[in-house]
């Protein structure tokens, strides 16, 4: 009882959003009347929904807590992140999202590993690009469990482990029922909240560390002056690496790619370009100087930059009862925002290429109930692994993003805009990317060059190389198809 009268806006508000999510569960199953509904949505939803899904999807706790507190140990130079996801973002909707739209339109495909193998007509590089989605997913799920199990954990005094097993509950229940529709609906609701979440958190800490001259102090205290320096954290290459891993996701990412998928017609990826693109701007300009203010706040004493947000939100003295809870409520959306996403990513993957490789489904019906099943199966695991994380939050998504990177960005972008490209150059890229990423620490001088570089650079050299010792392949005739 004591635990609750302390607790009870925030409570009351994750009714209201636990409401919300029921709703948008019931919906998505009225509305899924096959594979193509469950996992991409009919490919007929409007711009502003996926944009803001678009949006929503990418900022999960990994970016309101992660993200957020990483200026702590990176100092000023994690600011130029916010630019970062603004072109990356750019970049994906007006050179990925209308081709890949019409082409996936074109053959049926409804997952990035499809994609691949329909692409380059060979069944080795979907099966090989599954794996990689499934394995970078696996990882990516782990960081946002632990953002907000750390949240939740500071902020409601729930242990750890009670906080993850909340989250997979809610997530799996509504993810497996409701599907496509399902998720990019509550993503919508969700980047709406987030945005405003974003504006709080801002304004609390800014209240707190004295207004925006406040960064003039801690750039002059001897204990934070290191932070303004190119190399405050790191050699600025390597934090380079560890950004465009981070953002470089908008154009390889099957989360994100996914949103594509789904778009209408082309008033709807201009819509989606313009929604997204002020949701990302307008919040990331917001959330990325938090952790250089939080000095002037909380001091410099912690193990983590991981635990600046959830020690700014379970101080009472930074943020009144109804917005800190307001913020709670946010980034638990953050985090099913991105759960959701990747749960059906992995299942879809799992489900429609590898299992239904080898045996095919002719019954959609029972292609969606198994891949309900398969999310189910995949939130229990990544659940499991959270509760002892291999790594801080941005180290989890940096190597999840450098994985994309360096193994899609060939397939993907060239694979779209570039007619040649072969079965052997896609697994060639996809095989080369992986292991360069994994074993650039061994290489000497490695130190001082982040991984997805040369991991990407290989890669790329791999595809061009294959690609340029045959003709285009027959299925490159429907890079032509028409939006």
């Amino acid at each position: 009882m004591a635990w609750l009268q302390t607790h009870w806006i925030a409570v009351a508000l994750l009714a209201v959003y636990g409401a919300l999510l029921v709703r948008h569960a019931i919906e998505g199953r009225r509305g899924t009347k096959g594979r193509a509904d469950y996992y991409v949505g009919g490919r007929s939803m409007g711009g502003v929904v996926l944009g803001l899904s678009f949006f929503a999807t990418y900022s999960s706790t990994n970016s309101f807590v992660g993200f957020s507190g990483q200026a702590y140990t990176y100092g000023a130079p994690w600011l130029l992140l916010a630019p970062a996801v603004v072109i990356f973002s750019l970049s994906a909707w007006i050179w990925v999202a209308p081709r890949l739209r019409a082409f996936t339109g074109a053959v049926d495909s409804v997952t990035l590993a499809d994609y691949v193998g329909f692409r380059f007509e060979s069944r080795a590089a979907r099966v090989l690009a599954a794996v990689i989605v499934i394995f970078a997913s696996f990882l990516y799920m782990i960081a946002v469990f632990k953002g907000i199990g750390n949240l939740l954990e500071i902020f409601l005094d729930i242990p750890y482990r009670g906080a993850i097993g909340f989250v997979f509950i809610v997530v799996v229940l509504y993810t497996a029922v409701g599907g496509f529709i399902s998720v990019v609906k509550t993503d919508a609701v969700q980047g709406i909240v987030m945005s405003i979440a974003a504006i709080l958190l801002f304004w609390g800490t800014l209240n707190s560390a004295g207004g925006l001259g406040a960064i003039d102090a801690i750039r002059a205290a001897p204990a934070t002056s290191g932070l303004f320096r190119w190399d405050a954290a790191m050699p600025f290459p390597v934090l380079v690496g560890i950004i465009v891993a981070g953002t470089l996701k908008f154009i390889v990412d099957p989360r994100q790619l996914s949103r594509f998928y789904a778009l209408a017609d082309p008033t709807a990826v201009r819509r989606g370009l313009v929604v997204s693109t002020i949701a990302f701007l307008g919040v990331y300009t917001l959330l990325l100087p938090i952790g250089l203010y939080a000095h002037a706040v909380i001091g410099s004493g912690l193990a983590e930059s991981d635990l600046v947000v959830p020690t700014l939100l379970g101080d009472a003295g930074i943020l009144p009862a109804l917005p800190a809870a307001f913020i709670l409520v946010a980034m638990l959306a953050a985090a099913m925002s991105s759960l959701d996403s990747v749960l059906l990513v992995m299942a879809s993957t799992w489900e429609r290429d590898v299992i239904s490789l080898f045996r095919p489904r002719a019954d959609e019906g029972r292609a969606v109930a198994h891949t309900r099943f398969w999310v189910a199966l995949f939130a229990i695991i990544t659940a499991w692994l959270a509760l002892n994380p291999p790594g801080s939050i941005v180290m989890l998504t940096a190597f999840s993003g450098g994985l994309y990177a360096a193994c899609f960005f060939p397939a993907v972008v060239l694979g779209l805009l570039w007619r040649r490209g072969t079965g052997a150059g896609a697994v060639a890229s996809l095989i080369t990317g992986f292991t360069v990423l994994l074993c650039w620490r061994w290489v000497p001088f490695s130190e001082a060059v982040h991984e997805v570089f040369p991991a990407m650079a290989l890669s790329l050299a791999a595809y061009v190389g294959f690609g340029l010792a045959r003709a285009p392949l027959e299925a490159a005739k429907r890079l032509d198809t028409p939006l």
